[in-house]
């Protein structure tokens, strides 16, 4: 088993540290140096002298790592899954290796969005036919600035001598402290602050800000929503915000796996009625596609998406979310409203 070398030089102080207090007053200076010790060890250095250079690839080849034929991320010699732990006892190391191999895939995946699915990427403001909102992103991170903290002797009275000495040991103690907390959280080398971007650091502030932006400034007449898991919830705050103006130019809203709550949310009468005849849940069951769920909301009906795994209820029901969008465009069109039935909404395995 392997030691670090923080260990091996810890552990002796303390030992050391528990004799002397046993002993008596005479044994002060030598707690006096013994502290002076501790107060000069660089845990920094300690854990980086065995630590290989934070230098990685910058693609996924020179990782060995690459996407299989069912796009799951496998290393290249072994066949086996991602590995965390890369290194043994370098936790620090594997960190900083996983982030950069995450920043790899992040742009990789925006690449199969822009290839695969004829996505653009384009920062705010969008204006196209199809807007995919990210509301999970409400804030960037960056290292929080260094505040100087004035030492409350310097206005006093104290002699410059004693002054000193107390400024001496505030330095210290910071010093400590500043030693422990990097030891009991290695990882954490910069103290980061989060600074929220205006008007959406929330999901909800984002769905509003963005049909307040785009949507409701597009000329689009028929308007659609898929919304999942908390999407919808925001999709809810929306309608509570702007509901004449989503009754106007909103036509259908599909929903999967929503945890929206009309009553928790406060949504009034008004809301969940046209949720009723405007909205469905596909919601997360062992069911057969499109089979009626019991509901203990009174806001719109909820069937099978035919899969029991959140992650994939959007992409299970998708024939049957369009093929909704579509009766409800026509009825729309018809001034009449599409009325949601299992036998209207199966989809034919032959059909999938």
């Amino acid at each position: 088993m392997s030691i670090s070398l923080s260990s091996l030089i810890l552990l002796p102080i303390w030992i050391s540290m528990a004799q002397i207090q046993q002993g008596g007053p005479d044994e002060n200076e030598k707690t006096t140096a013994l502290k002076d010790l501790l107060s000069r060890i660089d845990l920094d250095e300690l854990m980086k002298k065995d630590e290989p250079p934070l230098d990685f690839p910058d693609t996924l080849e020179g990782f060995e790592y690459a996407f299989n034929e069912k796009g799951q991320l496998r290393h290249i010699k072994t066949g086996e899954p991602f590995v965390f732990n890369y290194r043994e006892d370098l936790h620090r190391w594997n960190q900083k290796r996983y982030e950069a191999l995450g920043e790899i895939i992040t742009k990789y995946v925006y690449e199969l969005l822009e290839k695969d699915c004829n996505l653009k990427k384009i920062s705010i403001p969008e204006g196209y036919g199809v807007i995919v909102l990210n509301p999970n992103e409400n804030y960037i991170e960056v290292e929080k600035p260094k505040m100087h903290v004035q030492s409350s002797s310097d206005s006093s009275d104290e002699p410059a001598e004693k002054r000193e000495r107390k400024d001496k040991v505030s330095k210290e103690t910071k010093k400590r402290r500043d030693f422990y907390e990097k030891y009991r959280n290695p990882q954490r080398e910069k103290e980061m602050m989060q600074l929220y971007i205006r008007e959406n650091g929330s999901p909800e502030e984002h769905a509003v800000y963005v049909w307040d932006h785009f949507i409701a400034q597009s000329a689009a007449e028929n308007v659609f929503f898929v919304a999942h898991s908390y999407g919808g919830l925001a999709f809810v705050e929306l309608m509570i915000q702007r509901e004449a103006d989503v009754k106007s130019k909103v036509t259908a809203v599909a929903l999967t796996d929503s945890v929206h709550n009309v009553w928790h949310q406060e949504a009034g009468k008004t809301i969940r009625e046209w949720m009723r005849e405007n909205c469905c849940n596909w919601v997360s069951s062992s069911e057969p596609l499109d089979t009626s769920v019991e509901s203990m909301l009174p806001d719109c009906p909820r069937v099978s998406a035919g899969t029991d795994r959140h992650e994939l209820t959007s992409w299970k029901s998708f024939p049957s979310i369009f093929k909704f969008f579509t009766e409800a465009s026509e009825a729309k069109t018809s001034s009449l409203k599409p009325t949601l039935t299992r036998r209207s909404h199966r989809i034919k395995h032959e059909e999938l």
